[in-house]
């Protein structure tokens, strides 16, 4: 659900107010938004500990950069991983104002 909902809102913002006239890009980067999102829900919780989600993080910023290397080129993939960090951060920084330190619960 994370992912869908971050994805068609960060394409949404990208097409309508950006508009990069590569539609292909905006949804790449729209992807990556909603992955990010979607990531950072799925490794919300004690089940892993902090290096397992940071590791996991970095395998999944190097499958974005891969992909985006494939499909486009590595200067436009670069900033899927900013955007994927970016968000990452934001969703532990919002968890973190929570007594349960978690968006979950």
């Amino acid at each position: 659900m994370y992912f869908a909902l971050g994805t068609v809102i960060s394409f949404l913002i990208n097409y309508f107010f950006y508009s990069s006239e590569n539609i292909g890009l905006d949804i790449y980067y729209a992807i990556a938004f909603g992955f990010a999102w979607g990531i950072a829900y799925y490794l919300d919780t004690p089940n892993f500990t902090l290096p397992q989600k940071l590791g996991l993080s970095f395998v999944a910023m190097g499958i974005l950069v891969l992909i985006g290397t494939l499909i486009f080129n590595i200067e436009l993939a670069i900033p899927s991983v900013l955007k994927f960090s970016t968000v990452f951060v934001a969703y532990y920084l919002i968890a973190s104002f929570r007594g349960s330190k978690s968006l979950r619960k």
